[in-house]
């Protein structure tokens, strides 16, 4: 029995070291300048604040350096169905601010009713992301913007149609033409859009507040659940500043999740549909867990229509374990704190 404890307690030691280093590593590319140009986020203002650089997870900046009147363009493009083939569909209409940055269905209806293939992801915090989409498709949101205008179940349109539609607007001409050089074009729509989604940040959570050093910002059941989220290794994928968002995780890690959910789609094959290469098989951009509880259903496939259902499925087949109902409960009320501010209103 002694040996036995012994042996749990290496176990648990060496994934801590593990967690520490990758919260190591997930720092050093946060403040490399060549993360931000991939991820698409701005430097950030300086914030005199102590931030607990020893966590696996990092607080959102308070502050974005963004163009003003691009944000307000993208905005206004984003609500716009003129971006869709017959005026019926805009970005808004999946990503709805009021829940959460998406629709909550098990998959979005676009043009003419046309099912997506995988749940929508969400747009806030979009881009701390390292990549677009669920199998990674997009590297940038101006490229996630141009899959989305192209694709046949989202707003099914071109560009030489929507610069057509928009160019009728005097408006769009007199607020393009003060923006950008060459006016109405495809990458200032683009840039617009991309633009206004890096304004869609939200901090001042709840447990940032935790991490800039105010202990009193979360409960003692909130501070048990994230101790479990650490210990049991949650953290080791769901990590950095968008608490995801950074790389790719098989689904199905210590079990074969597609063989006991059956029904296989070419949607589940995930980066595969990608990179072609056998070993992206079931492998997804590991989502972020900012604001998770607005956001059910949860996974690529919609399955888990509650967060309780979401974490002993990942338990299960990411870490092989069987949760108890308590243990459940208290990474329940850790995830609520991430919860954070959009525009300085709470979500």
């Amino acid at each position: 029995m002694k040996q036995f404890y012994l042996s749990k307690r290496l176990i648990n030691r060496f994934l801590g070291i593990c967690v520490i280093l990758v919260a190591c590593l997930a720092a050093v590319l946060w403040k490399h300048p060549e993360f931000h140009e991939q991820s698409g986020v701005v430097p950030v203002e300086s914030e005199p604040v102590e931030i607990a650089v020893n966590e696996p997870i990092q607080p959102i900046p308070l502050h974005l350096k963004l163009d003003a009147g691009k944000v307000a363009l993208g905005e206004k493009l984003f609500d716009d169905p003129h971006l869709s083939h017959n005026n019926t569909i805009a970005c808004v209409t999946c990503h709805n601010f009021k829940t959460g940055g998406v629709d909550r269905l098990n998959f979005s209806r676009g043009m003419n009713g046309a099912l997506t293939s995988v749940n929508t992801l969400t747009v806030f915090n979009s881009g701390f992301n390292f990549k677009l989409n669920w199998d990674g498709s997009a590297e940038t949101l101006e490229e996630q913007v141009d899959k989305a205008i192209h694709n046949s179940k989202d707003l099914n349109a071109n560009w030489a149609e929507v610069v057509s539609k928009l160019k009728k607007y005097p408006e769009y001409v007199k607020l393009f033409g003060q923006l950008y050089t060459d006016g109405i074009t495809e990458d200032s729509i683009k840039d617009a859009i991309a633009t206004f989604e890096l304004s869609l940040y939200t901090p001042n959570s709840r447990f940032d507040k935790f991490l800039r050093g105010n202990m009193a910002a979360l409960s003692y059941k909130e501070k048990e659940g994230y101790h479990i989220f650490k210990d049991y290794g949650c953290a080791s994928c769901h990590q950095g500043v968008n608490v995801g968002g950074n790389l790719f995780q098989k689904f199905g890690v210590m079990g074969d999740y597609f063989a006991d959910r059956g029904k296989i789609t070419k949607a589940d094959l995930g980066r595969f549909n990608v990179t072609g290469n056998p070993q992206d098989k079931y492998v997804f951009k590991v989502p972020s867990l900012r604001n998770i509880t607005l956001t059910a259903p949860y996974f690529h496939d919609g399955s888990a229509k509650t967060l309780p259902e979401a974490i002993a499925v990942m338990a299960k087949y990411q870490l092989g374990r069987q949760l108890s109902p308590e243990e459940i409960d208290l990474i329940v009320k850790f995830l609520t704190t991430l919860t954070g501010e959009y525009k300085g209103s709470p979500l």
